[in-house]
């Protein structure tokens, strides 16, 4: 059976209900493609799906409410899920990562008190699920900086870093987290001062890291640009033009490498007047040499058994 989802439109799960994922992550583990995303209905923060083909989708939880457990950790952290006032904070860019030392499930996210964006603040959470039973232990300030648009990347030997907007989002910082993945252990890099990136989405492809970004322009799409480096911990390139003037009206959530050969950009179709009208825009990565390039118009088949399609538009 042929299942066609098409781009800029609103997805479904396999149960007709709409798709609550952005700003999102995918994780692949045990045979299942995770997407963790954002979830601003009701009492919720972040809501998990998975898939073994990338279009079949099946809701599993809402792993992040107002009302998940939460537990203190050795890090001095605010555990409030709720304002002040009893209403909702603000929770976004979930990312997760499995740790394979601890067996845990950690998830970090962008975090902001419900009434301004002062705080500018990271956030960790853990379940020894991939899908459920996550367990909230506070936002924080890394080193007392802020901390705002966010992503998680895990190299080859499970060393893992986190990288966010800080400085009113002038900067792009990197840090090495913990074996644990519970707390950074240091900041490796500020990159970019004063180039105001944001979005940020990291992946690796034949020794060389990349990461792509989006200019501050609020829910306006702008020009994508990319850069890249050795090391994680090194130099990183200038910035270069990543799609058109306006990412072909979207904004970065993350890269996932299917294979060796298949590097699919997701990313979110913001709608600013009507948030729960965004969709999602999936297309793929071609690399000229080491420069990569997004095709606005190529159509995926990510599915051969089932002739799976995803349409570009």
């Amino acid at each position: 059976m042929k299942t066609q989802l098409v781009n800029g439109s609103l997805w479904n799960d396999i149960n007709g209900e709409s798709i609550h994922a952005h700003g999102g992550h995918m994780l692949y583990h045990d045979g299942y493609y995770y997407w963790y995303g954002e979830d601003r209905r009701d009492d919720h923060y972040v809501s998990c799906y998975r898939s073994k083909d990338l279009f079949q989708w099946e809701f599993r939880d809402h792993i992040l409410t107002t009302s998940t457990p939460t537990a203190s950790i050795r890090v001095r952290t605010k555990l409030e899920l709720v304002s002040d006032e009893g209403g909702k904070v603000n929770l976004e860019r979930p990312k997760v990562l499995f740790n394979p030392v601890t067996k845990k499930f950690v998830l970090w996210v962008h975090y902001e008190n419900g009434k301004n964006y002062n705080d500018a603040a990271c956030a960790v959470a853990t379940s020894d699920y991939p899908d459920r039973q996550f367990v909230y232990h506070g936002s924080f300030n890394p080193y007392g900086y802020m901390s705002r648009d966010c992503t998680l990347f895990q190299d080859d030997d499970g060393t893992a870093y986190f990288i966010s907007a800080a400085r009113d989002n002038a900067d792009l910082h990197i840090y090495r987290l913990q074996e644990d993945y519970l707390n950074v252990e240091r900041l490796v890099s500020k990159l970019w001062q004063g180039e105001y990136r944001e979005a940020p989405a990291v992946f690796k492809r034949n020794e060389k890291y990349y990461m792509v970004t989006s200019f501050c322009t609020g829910w306006n799409p702008n020009q994508g640009k990319y850069a890249m480096a050795d090391s994680m911990e090194g130099s990183w390139s200038m910035l270069h033009d990543f799609g058109d003037e306006t990412t072909y009206r979207t904004q970065p959530a993350f890269v996932l490498k299917r294979s060796a050969q298949e590097y699919l950009y997701f990313s979110d179709r913001w709608n600013g007047a009507d948030y729960f009208q965004s969709s999602y825009v999936v297309l793929p990565i071609e690399f000229n040499g080491a420069v990569p390039v997004l095709n606005e118009y190529a159509a995926l088949t990510l599915d051969s058994e089932t002739d799976s399609i995803l349409f570009a538009k």
